[in-house]
């Protein structure tokens, strides 16, 4: 019975992810199911608006100086679909990047306002957790990067979240707190609401 909760709970804070056959996460070692969800939103509203497939790796492997993203990138070739733009985030090594599938795509953003998006969560002084800056910076530069590329276009999107840390932080914060509300009402107020239910009936 408990195993079956679980499947449950986990299915309904994921169901956002099986509705979209886009799958916009190459490879990922840092980021929340939360985070996960939102990336996708954005990523198929930018697919649908602009035809442009973006992507995102969230990793922990190692970038020693001089090695470059589209190298590493390589390995992943099967899972990208041109056009594509693909945001890198790899803080083992504090590397940051977009690599794009031409050179006509990079005259949609900006490189660097895009990377400050991201790096600025990181290097903030506040109570969040690294954990939480990596969250938060990697959704914070993919939503900044798919909302230039979309005005590059004269397009508006509305899945994506302001440039401002804190507005994200709140974003997230609300978020996870719905989950956590879901995850309660499954293990523990549905249990005692159920026993109240039937108590009252004997």
């Amino acid at each position: 019975m408990k195993i079956a909760q679980v499947r449950l709970a986990l299915l309904a804070m994921l169901l956002p992810l099986f509705l979209y056959s886009h799958d916009p996460i190459i490879k990922n070692e840092l980021l929340k199911p939360e985070v996960v969800t939102k990336i996708t939103q954005i990523s198929k509203e930018l697919l649908d608006k602009c035809s442009i497939n973006s992507y995102v790796v969230a990793t922990n492997d190692p970038f020693p100086r001089g090695y470059k993203m589209t190298d590493y990138l390589g390995k992943f070739g099967d899972s990208l679909s041109e056009p594509y733009i693909v945001f890198v985030f790899a803080p083992h090594d504090k590397r940051v990047g977009i690599v794009t599938s031409s050179k006509e795509l990079k005259n949609l953003y900006n490189a660097n306002s895009v990377k400050d998006a991201a790096i600025g969560v990181v290097a903030s002084h506040d109570s969040n957790s690294l954990e939480d800056k990596y969250n938060i910076a990697v959704l914070q530069g993919f939503s900044e990067l798919a909302d230039q590329v979309a005005t590059s276009k004269g397009v508006v999107m509305t899945n994506t979240i302001p440039n401002d840390t804190k507005q994200v932080v709140h974003v997230l914060q609300y978020v996870i707190y719905i989950g956590s509300l879901l995850v309660f009402w499954i293990f523990i107020g549905k249990p005692i609401y159920m026993r109240i239910k039937n108590g009252t009936k004997r």
